[in-house]
């Protein structure tokens, strides 16, 4: 059933031991996101309920920052549960019903289904139980996270908005900058549907009001990140996942909007789209890296009520793993199943690896019955809503997604680089930093299924691979190349990582060749390669910063041989490193790498016995100071 309010899911969190309260004072302004980002890597994982902010309010975050805190948050044993019944309501929907008896057994359901729609009550709720019509967002523990951001953030804003034309309501989740205590930047993008409403208030001629909840019940906040159709009201979800109606209230000073009377805040205000756009950012941001400066429109704050002991929620992203890679998982499931029932009927599974912050990585696997199905697969995913902004799928047939091992070696035996990876290029998130052009790039697909006989054009040639002579092919560090890892190899995943130091223009294309036919290195079918900063050691940390940093048309070599026999052999290199405008005649600025300062850093160490949340946790940034170059969030 659902939460009545957001305090009643921290005394569930408090009850399953998944909450640390945090009584002494931590600043929102950096050090803050320096414990979450420490807690959220450790093995003491937990939601944090810092009391003590400065403020009149507690900020709770990391609420949802892992597997179980994600199903607590809607109520299910596990989030397939929730893919199960989804799938479930699609089958009775689609069957026959060719009798009276099959018709009336639908009425329950229909009813059950009239219970989640969303619906406006009159009169207060308790989300303005007090009501400030002189608003100032200094009094709220608005956070700024990341040292080279552009401001303090609210990073859980559930965004209200309606299309003015036929009233239909939008809920969406846009980061708001703190410009000053009345105004904020609004963060929607080209693509998503709040810009779109703003579009048409702009042909208007009118003001657009909004309004951000913060607080409630937490499917409000899954449900404003949820990759729902167009024109299907988020709200209806958010009943489904909750099993019970949400309740809606006018807001005060902009009447057109109703908001969940449940809400811890609720800020209200107004766009107006004859104003000059603003700059917003830069944002430490999800990919790991900072989304740069921007123009967008101005938030204008009319009004803020909220409950008598309301809870500041929050969030920080950044180098995963964080919270959101599980907001991110509980998407990955529940639309598993629309995803099978309407476009892709042949999927089984599909996984969404952390490494690849969501739209980068995605792993599909696949009921296979044809030749062709893969591609067929890819064309249909790419076609599909959010899932247009995916750079990397990789395809297979009836995998286990979750044992990345296995399956990395059924993908590696089932490929051949010069037949079974596929290019195309469309719309990418504009925060991915790698595309040539903003929100335009390449995307890979990777068929990684068993072939049938019309599929192969030519056998491949095997080869058995030794780790120890790969590595003895490598001058390694009296040249390019100054790390070489061959951990994957010795699994027998045909895979090389190698750390470059780049110095001169199309270093890593030229480098192909040579790589290509160098004796030891004949029946290695990828190598990816990355800057010397980067640990090649870590693969994890290796692939986070490949999916971040290559355009997969652009930064992908083949090249191939047809041997005496007939046979072929064949290598892909995927080049990961850092583009520049001397190297790669890349024009657009490069985002730093996101870590706290030294004196952030120095300060948490100091308090941390203090804070309760056992054992030392060094800072994960640590790690990652090297490959951050300059004093600005891009790279100088």
């Amino acid at each position: 059933m659902a939460f009545k309010h957001l305090q009643e899911f921290i005394d569930l969190l408090e009850k399953e031991g998944e909450l640390i309260r945090i009584k002494e004072f931590v600043d929102p302004n950096l050090e803050i996101t320096e414990v979450v980002d420490r807690i959220s890597k450790s093995s003491n994982n937990k939601a944090l309920l810092f009391e003590n902010t400065g403020t009149d309010f507690p900020i709770l975050i990391n609420s949802m920052g892992s597997e179980k805190r994600m199903c607590l948050a809607l109520k299910v044993s596990s989030l397939d549960q929730i893919k199960d019944e989804i799938e479930d309501l699609f089958k009775m929907m689609t069957a026959p019903k060719e009798g009276i008896l099959s018709k009336l057994a639908m009425l329950p359901k229909m009813a059950q289904f009239a219970s989640w729609m969303p619906k406006v009550k009159s009169g207060k709720g308790a989300c303005q139980e007090i009501i400030n019509e002189n608003p100032d967002l200094d009094k709220l523990p608005i956070m700024f996270c990341w040292p080279k951001d552009g401001g303090r953030y609210i990073t859980l804003p559930v965004i209200h908005t309606k299309e003015p034309n036929t009233g239909i309501r939008n809920v969406g989740m846009y980061r708001m900058q703190q410009y000053d205590k009345t105004s904020t930047g609004m963060h929607w993008h080209k693509h998503k549907v709040s810009a779109a409403h703003f579009n048409e208030y702009k042909k208007l001629g009118k003001r657009m009001p909004v309004a951000c909840v913060i607080g409630g019940d937490p499917a409000y906040t899954y449900a404003a990140t949820a990759p729902l159709p167009e024109n299907v009201d988020e709200y209806m979800l958010a009943g489904f996942l909750r099993k019970k109606k949400v309740e809606l209230v006018k807001c005060i000073t902009q009447p057109e909007i109703e908001v969940p009377s449940d809400a811890d805040f609720v800020i209200e205000g107004y766009v107006d789209p004859s104003e000059d756009l603003k700059i917003e950012g830069p944002f430490g941001d999800h990919t790991g890296f900072y989304s740069l400066k921007d123009l967008y429109p101005i938030f204008h704050v009319t009004c803020i009520t909220h409950k008598q002991e309301a809870v500041y929620p929050s969030t920080i992203v950044g180098i995963p793993p964080q919270e959101d890679a599980w907001i991110g998982k509980a998407t990955e499931r529940i639309f598993l199943a629309p995803i099978k029932m309407t476009m892709v009927p042949e999927i089984q599974d599909m996984n969404m690896p952390v490494e690849g912050v969501f739209h980068n990585l995605v792993l599909a696997s696949i009921e296979k019955s044809f030749g062709g199905q893969a591609q067929k697969v890819m064309n249909a995913m790419w076609g599909a809503g959010q899932m247009m902004f995916n750079k990397i799928l990789a395809v297979v047939d009836n995998q286990d997604l979750t044992d990345y091992k296995s399956l990395a070696q059924y993908v590696f035996k089932n490929i051949n680089p010069a037949q079974d990876i596929y290019f195309s290029s469309g719309p990418m998130d504009v925060l991915d930093h790698s595309c040539s052009k903003m929100g335009f790039g390449g995307k890979m697909c990777i068929d990684g299924t068993q072939k049938h006989e019309e599929e192969i054009q030519f056998e491949e040639e095997q080869y058995n691979l030794n780790a120890k002579e790969i590595k003895a092919s490598f001058k390694i560090g009296k040249g390019d190349i100054l790390d070489v890892n061959t951990d994957l190899i010795e699994m027998d995943i045909p895979c090389l990582l190698l750390a470059v130091k780049k110095n001169r223009a199309n270093q890593v294309k030229k480098m192909t060749d040579g790589l290509f036919n160098v004796q030891g290195l004949r029946g290695v079918k990828m190598v990816l390669i990355v800057d010397d900063y980067v640990d090649v050691q870590d693969i994890s940390s290796t692939l986070w910063q490949v999916c971040n940093n290559f355009d997969p048309k652009r930064d992908s070599f083949v090249e191939e041989e047809i041997l005496d026999n007939g046979k072929q052999r064949a290598m892909m290199i995927i080049d990961g490193t850092r583009k520049t405008k001397e190297h790669d005649n890349f024009q657009r600025d490069w985002p730093n790498i996101i870590v706290s300062n030294p004196e952030t850093i120095d300060a948490i160490d100091k308090k941390w016995d203090s804070l309760g949340l056992g054992a030392f946790v060094e800072s994960p940034s640590l790690k990652f100071r090297k490959s951050v170059f300059g004093d600005e969030a891009h790279v100088s």
